[in-house]
């Protein structure tokens, strides 16, 4: 599949070099970042209502950001908003998040033009117009949820007359190319077809982690009335791709990352296997109105999901019985682990009404609706089996398992949730906004032989509440209050007492004071906000299968931060600003030992630049540059042993030309300018430290032509 993408990038280089623009020199500029406060954020619930005028904080990203920065995966937000970090990002495997400190969850924190899907695969952006993040609790948007926020993937749908080819180099000879077509045609230009497609030959820095994207996707729309609109569209998408295992601590010291050569891939054996994610995605979605005020929608959404997981997985050292890190002398012990033709399904139907009503003297924009959601998961029997051990200096090679040896989890869970959402307007200057959702889950498990089988059902409501205070037609002062919940069933292993049993919902809880700001040269807002989030605990003899560990509420994780967040704009330039402050903390523990420890991979400090600026002399040019900064990271639960802070800065330009109505956009960077050398994060998963170093310096550069 590989060669499909060098012959799109042939295709498109071929079509560049033939087309006049190709030559032609430079005109006045095309402004490409508009503004985030005008945007309406769909993830936040509340309709057309821009970022600047809602009482929450939430961050547009368009997809002409991401390009200029070079970003191709929702690990990339990163770069970008000082509020979301790094909670165990593998080249080549899933991207996992976090917001405000709490690590989302990939099955329930993650939209598809406002549907649940799951995250659990490797998501493209290729056909996304722009990615909207959600910060904070998410109880009135979300029936189940981890409580730092959300991510939405908004797709491309049928716009003007448009076609633009791109292709783009980079890394060790990554190759990548892309088409984006739109037309609408017919009477009164009714119907609109737009397909986006993307090859790309990945040959990334990381070393033996070579492998092959691909993005098909198509997405129509029928005016079938000035008041009827449907629109449909299709997906499908695969990435295969060797993913890369995480360093550790050598015994009980933290390795230098300036010796640790970050191209280095401990899966680097001559059996190890590419992950490989096969992805399908399909909506139908009816939009009526119903009067000038009223409207009413139905959305449909399903989602297919084919892995095959597959890993040469360093854990552990049994030679120095430490099982949370590698040995003194950087030898590990190596699993052959593989989870082949794992099948995911979601479903979801939402059904919504929304208007605006005078009432007892007031005026209300309500929103209210039903929304049906169903994810399976299918596992076939796994290959979990110890084998030759390795070592993180020397390539030491082992054989792999023939057969699979151990079982997995399959899961089925469905959601029925009832929304209500009121913005009250009481006078020129005070709004209060109202919400609720009802939500009624419904879970079983089973491991695929048959054994500990569970199956349960919860219901919740969860309540939001927030005040606004409009100083002046662009300064607004709020304040917010809201609860988000989860749900869990005790470990379903033989040396837990209540194994298999439903824990109390974990509803958390989240404060929230601002102020925000939207003018036609800057966007900002400052918060902060307090969020705290049960915490469970295993309590006993929980080391062996004697059947004497409880799982068991224990006290809560606290978040308590300061955010600033800034799009300034000038005449030819501009920055993207944002930055966090955040003390996270354990209380109220049954341990004292454990109140007031840190999270383990938890920055306390987060600041993220990107600024542009287009030269007097040369106005088609515009220079761009990022700075990252990540404070110190724990990496024990103990908060015994930390990762120092880091700051990495990197480089680019964009530079255009045009000719008539045509437009020729070239693209060049570097990122990690200086080539820093430290750990980038430091997750601990499975019970097993893990450290990532930052990427090496990286190039790329790519061309774009808007026919």
């Amino acid at each position: 599949m590989a060669t499909h993408a060098l012959k799109l990038s042939a295709l498109a280089a071929a079509l560049l070099a033939s087309h006049p623009a190709f030559a032609q020199s430079s005109l006045p500029a095309v402004t490409v970042a508009g503004r985030n406060a005008d945007a309406p954020v769909r993830i936040g619930g509340w309709g057309d209502t821009p970022v600047a005028k809602l009482p929450l904080q939430a961050n547009v990203l368009n997809s002409e950001r991401l390009l200029d920065a070079g970003i191709s995966n929702l690990a990339g937000l990163t770069q970008l908003d000082a509020s979301v970090g790094d909670a165990y990002n593998s080249a080549g495997y899933v991207s996992y998040l976090k917001i405000r400190g709490f690590d989302l969850d990939n099955r329930f924190n993650y939209r598809r033009d406002g549907l649940p899907i799951s995250a659990e695969t490797a998501l493209a952006l290729g056909n996304k117009s722009s990615i909207e993040v959600l910060k904070g609790t998410s109880g009135i948007q979300a029936g189940t949820s981890a409580p730092g926020g959300l991510v939405n993937l908004v797709l491309k749908r049928p716009d003007a007359q448009l076609l633009a080819l791109s292709a783009g180099v980079s890394e060790r000879g990554t190759l990548e190319a892309a088409v984006d077509w739109s037309q609408r045609f017919g009477t009164a230009k009714a119907f609109g077809l737009r397909i986006n497609a993307a090859g790309a030959a990945l040959r990334p820095e990381l070393r033996d982690a070579q492998g092959e994207r691909q993005l098909l996707a198509l997405a129509g729309d029928w005016r079938i009335s000035p008041d009827t609109l449907l629109e449909a569209e299709f997906e499908w998408n695969r990435q295969s791709q060797s993913s890369q295992p995480g360093m550790s601590l050598l015994g009980s010291k933290l390795p230098d990352a300036k010796a640790f050569d970050p191209r280095r891939n401990l899966n680097n054996l001559p059996w190890s296997q590419p992950v490989v994610f096969d992805n399908s995605h399909a909506s139908l979605r009816w939009q009526q109105r119903l009067s000038a005020d009223w409207r009413a929608q139905a959305h449909l959404g399903v989602q297919e999901l084919k892995t095959d997981d597959r890993l040469a997985f360093p854990y552990g050292c049994s030679a120095e019985n430490a099982w949370d890190r590698y040995c003194s002398n950087g030898d590990f012990d190596r699993y052959d682990f593989r989870s082949e033709g794992e099948r995911r399904r979601s479903q979801a139907l939402d059904l919504s009404l929304s208007g605006k009503l005078a009432m007892a003297g007031l005026q209300h924009q309500i929103s209210a609706g039903l929304l049906l959601s169903r994810y399976q998961a299918h596992l076939g029997a796994q290959t979990n089996q110890q084998v030759s051990p390795g070592n993180v200096f020397i390539d030491q090679p082992s054989p792999p398992m023939a057969e699979p040896n151990d079982v997995n989890t399959n899961r089925e869970e469905r959601s029925s949730e009832l929304y209500l959402r009121d913005a009250v307007q009481i006078d020129k200057q005070w709004q209060a906004w109202l919400g609720l959702r009802h939500s009624r889950i419904e879970r079983e498990s089973v491991r695929t032989d048959g054994s500990r089988a569970t199956d349960y059902s919860q219901s919740f409501s969860t309540p939001w509440l927030g005040l606004s205070y409009a100083i002046n037609p662009t300064l607004m002062a709020y304040g917010s209050w809201g609860e988000g919940v989860e749900s869990e069933v005790a470990p379903n292993r033989s040396r837990y007492i209540n194994r298999g049993q439903v824990l109390p919902a974990l509803k958390s809880r989240q404060f929230e004071l601002g102020l925000k700001s939207g003018s036609s040269t800057v966007d900002w807002s400052v918060n902060a906000f307090d969020i705290r989030r049960p915490a469970w605990s295993d309590i006993g003899a929980c080391d062996d299968n004697a059947g004497s560990c409880t799982r068991k509420a224990d006290g809560y994780a606290r978040h308590r931060g300061l955010e600033g967040q800034a799009d300034i704009k000038w005449s030819g330039g501009g920055l993207l600003a944002s930055a966090m402050k955040l003390k996270a903390r354990r209380e109220a523990a049954i341990d004292p030992a454990m109140n007031g420890l840190k999270p383990a991979n938890v920055a306390e400090t987060s600041i993220k630049l990107n600024a542009r600026q287009r030269l007097a002399a040369l106005p088609a040019l515009q220079l761009n540059a990022g700075l990252v900064h990540e404070g110190a990271r724990t990496v024990l639960p103990d908060a015994s042993l930390s990762i120092p802070a880091w700051t990495r800065l990197d480089a680019g330009l964009r530079y255009e030309q045009t000719r008539g109505k045509q437009l020729l956009i070239w693209r060049a960077g570097v990122d990690n300018l200086a080539d820093k050398r430290a750990w980038r994060e430091s997750p601990y998963q499975y019970g097993h430290a893990y450290l990532y170093p930052l990427a090496p310096r990286t190039w790329r550069a790519s061309v774009e032509v808007q026919l």
